[in-house]
């Protein structure tokens, strides 16, 4: 492996990190809990204005963001991150 590639992979692994320690432990359930619903993570975002179905669908992108780093492993993360060369499986499901 190149170094650029152990750099980016050492990058997203610690990028990791910092999303379990900062979530997962009581306070992080808590703030979860919320984003979710303000996020609409488990609901659909469709809405008939445009423009409020495009910031509806913003928010949720920044929850499932937030759910990889936490539900996802490191080397499913790379793929979906790093070379995109897999599928990776959707943690909501």
């Amino acid at each position: 492996m190149s170094s650029l590639i152990e750099q980016a992979r050492d990058f997203l692994f610690r990028r990791r990190t910092a999303y379990v320690k900062t979530f997962l432990n009581p306070f992080g359930d808590e703030v979860l809990r919320d984003l979710a619903k303000f996020c609409r993570a488990h609901a659909t975002t469709f809405h008939a204005d445009p423009r409020l179905h495009a910031a509806a669908e913003g928010r949720r992108e920044v929850f499932l963001r937030i759910a990889h780093h936490l539900n996802l492993s490191e080397d499913e993360l790379w793929r979906l991150y790093g070379n995109n060369s897999a599928p990776v499986r959707n943690p909501n499901e």
